[in-house]
């Protein structure tokens, strides 16, 4: 009988909050290098050891005067004053300036002796001191040789002179303990001559993945043998930087308990907290819990929320007092979430750093969304404009757009193994454990996973085509999901996304904007040489050959189910008789190359494509005609920015489709 480990009692969200608050995640100071120092928390206060600056100095250029020489002076009647020498900026001045007299000054220059105010030199003019000048209607005849600046208006003691200790006094408090540091702190700090700042110490934070399949991005994969790359520990190092902690990764941790056990030792003897992501569900091979139990204290197995269910919280011997430990589950959509919902803010207080800017997002749900599972979750959304107002119709999301706002909010929700979905999602929708459903043009509230996050400037949906990646390529932000040609129109029909590429019946551009489009040649990719004489559809049909078709969303699909349609039609024979004996017919695969690649593999004797396709990967290609392939906008954004720069690719769609075998403007 299995030892199966079930899960407790799923805690309320707020005690996981709790039982992290209750780990103790390192602390203390640490001294690092100023130019190291961005970002960084200060731990104590620095107080200024100098002034700044630390003489009087001119904040212009022009002459540096007695004030009270220039009393009643103005555009009229100057005062004139001799010219005694120059103040360049990084330079002891070497001249007095005394009654009657000025210094030409720099800005930033080292105040000469006796001077109190700087006139600037737009209000002065300089004359040779033995020219002839004309004050007050009478020829003056200068008898010295030198210069005279005349000064054309009146200052008072201080005029353009920043004086020492003006920014900064020595003995001021400059930065209280607590401030994070910026390029401005940084500035400061160095022109108060700091070299060497003590800082809040960042926590370590061990980051462990579990799961004998795992192989570490760049390593060589066997997929045969069920091997995936670790998105986890990339994931989540760069998670915990972000939140002010660092990242250490450890090899990793098979599904063996004592491997497990040294791995999990180890880190915990050398880091604040330990987070491990896999191996947390209730399974007969997930034996960390058993760990944390024998090696430490388990806080709290099972969490009542979506995803992250099965979340650890406890502590962790390892040397001389326990390390921190929270167990994420392996899915990486629901590792990152669980991560940034409770651990993230636990690591910034702990580094000493502040709540992130409010990043949220007011918007309204663009369809229904319908959970009844008794749990929170936090439902990963994306976000589209809904354009400039006047160019929506009425009816359904599309109003609950001018109603609550112009943005709406889909649910990006493909499963907690996609890892798309860790770039299609903008955010999150916190909805609680009592709600059925959400409406459609009701208001919710995003937490962006970012202050920076941005709603792409198009959003697209619809059929897999290697000349719409390449269009796209020439667009601002364009967020495109890969869905195929039926679900891409449902989704458009629905009034959600800006546009939808559809191949197959150019008829389906009837109900909506037509930006243009191509034709592309499909058929049947076979390996080089076509080994088995393939002639067509009756061959899969007659001969002993295995087929890796496309979705049934695909518009390729759909031609090749309307050419069995049509050849059961010819043999006067039932359809499904015919695909019965196709061999993996139903077998099918989601992106344009896939069955390609499954022919190269060996795995099928033809796969379903493109001329394209086949001549980048080297096959052989047995034509089945042509397709059209359109792009559709949604006619109530033909006045948004990004509608219409895709309508300007498609128009000029001839650039990308120079070098696409087997495909033509339409």
């Amino acid at each position: 009988m299995s030892d199966r480990k079930e899960f407790r009692d799923l805690a309320p969200p707020e005690d996981a909050h709790d039982a992290i608050a209750s780990l103790e995640l390192g602390g203390g100071t640490e001294t690092v290098p100023l130019r190291e120092a961005r970002g960084r928390v200060l731990a104590e206060r620095i107080d200024a050891t100098l002034d700044v600056p630390g003489f009087d100095r001119a904040s212009m250029d022009g002459y540096a005067v007695r004030a009270r020489d220039t009393f009643g002076a103005d555009e009229a009647d100057p005062a004139r004053l001799e010219l005694v020498g120059e103040v360049h900026a990084g330079a002891e001045p070497d001249v007095t300036v005394t009654e009657g007299t000025a210094a030409e000054i720099s800005t930033g220059a080292v105040m000469p002796p006796g001077a109190d105010s700087v006139v600037m030199v737009e209000k002065t003019d300089r004359v040779e001191r033995n020219s002839t000048e004309r004050a007050n209607g009478e020829a003056v005849s200068g008898a010295d040789d030198g210069e005279t600046v005349l000064v054309r208006t009146s200052l008072a003691p201080g005029d353009s002179v920043m004086l020492a200790g003006a920014d900064v006094a020595a003995g001021e408090r400059t930065l209280g303990p607590g401030t994070e540091l910026t390029p401005r702190e940084i500035g400061l700090l160095s022109a108060l001559g700091v070299d060497e700042v003590p800082v809040r110490a960042k926590p370590r934070v061990g980051i462990i993945s579990t799961g004998d399949e795992l192989v570490r991005p760049g390593a060589d994969l066997n997929s045969d043998a069920g091997q995936i790359y670790d998105v986890n520990s990339y994931t989540t190092a760069t998670a915990v930087e972000e939140a002010g902690g660092e990242a250490v990764l450890y090899p990793h941790a098979g599904d063996d308990y004592e491997e497990m056990e040294d791995i999990l030792t180890e880190a915990a003897s050398e880091c604040d907290l330990v987070l491990s992501s896999g191996s947390t569900s209730a399974s007969a091979v997930d034996v960390i819990y058993r760990v944390i139990e024998e090696r430490g204290e388990l806080l709290l197995h099972g969490v009542a929320v979506k995803p992250g269910k099965p979340m650890l919280i406890g502590r962790l011997d390892g040397g001389d007092s326990p390390s921190a430990y929270v167990g994420l589950p392996g899915y990486p959509v629901s590792a990152l979430t669980i991560f940034r919902t409770f651990v993230a803010p636990a690591i910034r207080e702990a580094a000493g750093l502040p709540e992130p800017r409010t990043a949220t997002v007011d918007g309204a749900m663009a369809v229904e969304e319908r959970y009844a599972e008794g749990r929170r979750r936090l439902m990963p959304v994306g976000l589209v404009s809904a354009g400039p107002k006047g160019q929506r119709g009425g009816g359904g999301a599309t109003a609950g757009g001018d109603e609550h706002g112009d943005t709406l909010v889909y649910p990006v929700d493909k499963g907690s193994g996609a890892t798309t979905s860790l770039v299609e999602a903008d955010g999150i929708v916190e909805v609680p454990a009592e709600t059925e459903y959400l409406a459609a043009g009701e208001a919710v509230t995003v937490q962006s996973f970012s202050p920076d996050v941005r709603t792409p400037s198009l959003y697209a949906v619809g059929e897999d085509d290697p000349a719409f990646s390449r269009l796209l390529d020439g667009l601002d932000r364009p967020r495109y999901l890969s869905l195929g040609t039926r679900e891409g129109l449902r989704r458009l029909r629905n009034g959600v996304p800006d546009a939808a590429v559809a191949a197959g019946d150019p008829e389906v551009a009837a109900d909506h904007e037509d930006l243009g489009g191509w034709t592309r040649e499909r058929g049947l990719l076979v390996p080089e040489g076509n080994p088995d004489d393939v002639g067509g559809v009756g061959d899969l049909v007659d001969e002993d050959l295995r087929l890796i078709n496309r979705g049934t969303n695909s518009g390729l699909r759909t031609a090749l189910d309307d050419a069995v349609a049509a050849l059961a039609e010819d043999r006067d024979a039932a359809r499904r008789e015919l695909i019965d004996a196709i061999d993996g017919y139903e077998l099918t695969v989601k992106a344009h190359e896939s069955p390609a690649r499954k022919v190269l593999a060996g795995d099928a004797d033809a796969g379903l494509g493109l001329r394209a396709t086949a001549e980048k990967l080297g096959l052989g290609f047995v034509p089945l005609g042509e397709q059209d392939v359109r792009v559709l906008a949604n006619p109530d954004r033909t006045g948004k920015a990004g509608v219409q720069a895709l309508r300007t690719a498609v128009e000029n769609v001839d650039e990308v489709l120079a070098d696409l075998p087997g495909y033509r403007s339409a």
